[in-house]
């Protein structure tokens, strides 16, 4: 009997609920553990806490003087709360967050007059191993310098005894190393370039800010069932293991109820999001089996990227007393629905208006329609941008499979609003009619219809989708920081609200044409430029990827292919014109892209090959061992008989050694492609050879592997089965 997965499915099977204490009404306890203006204002002067509001609200730097007044308030809070230590708390470009713990406690220096000391400058700055982190060459090794540096527009927060400081993190010489640099400047940029364009409909707006509301999916495992698979510890998915009998195909999984041990977590889950501000609120099970959905409001999405980083975390840590890991890959598991993170994206004004809202009014809706059409011309223009900020090793599974989007980027809008551009297309030509302009002074753009709240439909097969009041970026993984999706989308919508306004103004100035009917001929122009991005079909079919094709659109389905998008000079142009990223903090991520891919196929092909040879082989060398020795015994029973009788034993061990071969040769030359790989003289290069020269192997391997898992006896299998993953509760 394979003793390690029997053990752990024991495990699993007498695991009992864990006891979940309410810590009160949410509204009572929402930001409880956060320095939000309710803490601020109690332990920070007046002066102290107009610096921080202002620097929120305006970008205006904070004073040294006054950064040690917030310091020592925030020390207070903190203290007052039990911390010991602080940290500051970043997001570098590995995909995870980071923090160095320092103790508020110090000495003086023969040791005596001990005092806890947090000053504007621990506030401020703090210094790690920037050589340590990727950089893609900005730094060298020798070179080790980096600073982290305070954001106060992401408030402060304590998880355990630790007081986190959301901070950036840049090089010494000044370039960005983490997420959330470029997304700060983006976000700058999409604000300048959005309220100029509001302006035309309010004089009154002074900023725009971009909305984000991610919806995180993941798979829950029993941690005994987990630990029992080498690789869902090393890579965070199967990479063998033959589909159940019963996977997703009964739909009875979806919106069902939530099992009692997963509907605990999921409370212990909330109680913490809810002391640290994130606000949470809805929750469910997911397509899959075990695959469950959280989703908050929506944020401000500097605040909503940092949130999401930190629910991830905090996640796993939750998970751990529940006796559960949680699985934020892409794809986990082979034949059932992989795991996405759509990002709901927005636009709202200081005057309280969601520009992709349709309003009430002609003239709201030509707001509206300004927006939502400058937003479909950016993906338009960036498609092959759009696409590459989402492009992963592991979302590379999940693209084009039956629950996600295809890797062509395309949008959806539904058929009202695409009945609405017909018409604003076919008004006439040139300048408007007299009839037109008409019309236009009595609030009746053209012969447009009333735009609808509920607009459309959904479409599950849109990597970017309208849907009512938001665009859905639907094609963003479970795994990824949203900072990534969201850093390009705000620089091309941005990009492109800039160049709208210049052909604006320019038909006002120099044609002499009214504001109104300047907006409405270039947008007109737009949605005649834009058609190819508009697919309202199935974009699982072979006919869209024919069709895409025609119409110009790229279809890169490897994360090589697409990253490529990222270092051509139209993206440079781009997010140098907005001061998001330079050409070497651009490069710089292209390199490091290209390395954590090659890294990941790297680790998945060790592991496979590992598990291959170390479990599945011997598993089944011993199987076939206990049919030899079956067959001997049936021929000194059976004699001349005994061809007739042993016939389907025969097969069955010619069968697995078959197989076996099949493994054996397969790992050995996937093993020799590596080697190729890893001399190549460029990440680049390097890449591209472990996507199409090494990780077609994982698939032979897979399928000689998993035929062996139905011919071997279950009790000597080693390895934990997709039954037992999937509906072990």
């Amino acid at each position: 009997m394979s003793t390690f997965r029997f053990q752990a499915l024991n495990q699993t099977t007498n695991r009992k609920p864990v006891k979940v204490e309410e810590l009160g009404r949410k509204s009572e306890i929402f930001g409880s553990n956060v320095f939000n203006e309710k803490a601020m204002r109690q332990f920070l002067t007046p002066e102290a806490l107009k610096a921080v509001q202002n620097a929120v609200q305006h970008g205006t730097k904070i004073d040294r003087r006054l950064a040690d007044y917030i310091a020592m308030g925030m020390k207070e809070w903190a203290l007052s709360k039990g911390v010991t230590h602080y940290t500051h708390w970043f997001q570098p470009l590995t995909g995870a967050t980071a923090e160095k713990h320092d103790a508020f406690f110090e000495t003086s220096f023969d040791g005596s007059d001990p005092v806890e000391k947090f000053g504007g400058s621990q506030l401020v700055q703090q210094e790690p191993d920037a050589s340590s982190f990727p950089n893609g060459g900005i730094r060298n090794t020798f070179e080790a310098r980096g600073y982290t540096a305070w954001d106060p527009t992401s408030p402060a927060f304590i998880y355990g005894t630790t007081l986190c400081i959301p901070t950036v993190f840049v090089s010494y010489t000044g370039e960005a190393l983490d997420y959330k640099t470029p997304l700060l400047r983006a976000l700058s940029a999409i604000d300048d370039a959005a309220t100029e364009v509001a302006k035309y409909f309010d004089k009154n707006v002074k900023k725009v800010t971009p909305t984000l509301g991610w919806e995180q999916e993941y798979f829950l495992i029993d941690s005994a069932l987990a630990n029992s698979r080498p690789d869902i510890l090393l890579t965070g998915r199967t990479l063998l293991g033959h589909t159940s009998a019963k996977g997703q195909q009964l739909e009875d999984h979806y919106f069902g109820s939530i099992p009692t041990r997963v509907l605990n977590y999921m409370r212990d889950l909330e109680n913490e999001c809810m002391l640290l501000g994130i606000p949470v609120k809805t929750r469910h099970n997911e397509v899959a089996p075990n695959q469950f959905e959280l989703a908050p409001i929506f944020e401000e999405t500097n605040l909503a990227v940092d949130h999401n980083s930190l629910l991830m975390d905090v996640m796993s840590k939750v998970a751990e007393r529940h006796d559960f890991t949680v699985l934020f890959h892409e794809k986990p598991f082979k034949g059932v629905n992989g795991s996405g993170k759509h990002n709901n994206w927005s636009l709202a004004t200081d005057t309280g208006i969601n520009l992709l809202s349709p309003g009430k009014t002609p003239m709201s809706n030509l707001q509206f329609l300004t927006f939502f059409i400058n937003t479909i011309k950016a993906v338009h223009t960036y498609e092959e941008l759009l696409r590459a900020a989402i492009a992963s090793a592991s979302n590379d599974h999940r693209l084009g499979a039956n629950e996600a989007p295809p890797a062509i980027i395309s949008v959806f809008i539904g058929q009202q609003l695409t009945k609405v551009l017909e018409e604003l297309e076919g008004v006439s030509k040139g300048k408007l009619s007299p009839e037109e302009k008409t019309d236009l002074k009595l609030n009746v753009v053209g012969k447009l219809p009333d735009v609808l709240l509920d607009n459309t439909d959904r479409n599950r097969t849109s990597p970017f989708a309208f849907t009512g009041n938001k665009f859905e970026f639907r094609a963003v993984g479970s795994s990824a920081n949203c900072a990534n999706a969201m850093t390009t989308l705000n620089s091309i919508v941005a990009k492109q609200l800039k160049d709208f306004k210049v052909e604006v103004d320019t038909l006002v100035e120099q044609k002499g044409l009214k504001k109104d009917e300047a907006i409405f001929n270039v947008l007109r122009e737009y949605i005649k430029q834009t058609k190819a991005i508009l697919f309202e079909g199935d974009g699982y079919s072979e006919a869209w990827e024919k069709e895409a094709k025609k119409r110009g659109l790229s279809n890169h389905k490897t994360t090589p292919e697409a990253l490529k998008a990222k270092i051509s000079s139209k993206a440079i142009e781009l997010f140098e014109e907005l001061g998001v990223m330079n050409h070497v903090e651009v490069e710089a991520r292209y390199e490091i892209e290209l390395e954590e891919y090659t890294k990941k196929i790297q680790i998945e092909g060790r592991v496979l090959g590992d598990i291959a040879r170390n479990h599945v082989i011997p598993t089944a060398i011993r199987y076939q061992n206990i049919l030899i020795e079956n067959v001997r015994g049936l021929k000194e029973i059976f004699g001349k008989d005994f061809d007739k009788i042993a016939k389907e034993q025969i097969s069955l061990i010619k069968e697995i050694s078959s197989h076996i071969e099949g493994i054996n040769l397969n790992v050995e030359a996937m093993t020799e492609e590596r080697k190729k790989a890893n001399a190549l003289d460029s990440a680049e290069k390097t890449a591209h050879a472990y996507c199409f020269k090494v990780k077609p192997y994982f698939d032979v391997i897979r399928s000689h592997s998993d035929k062996l898992e139905l011919l071997i006896d279950d009790e000597i299998w080693t390895l934990t089965k997709y039954r037992e993953l999937l509906f072990t509760r």
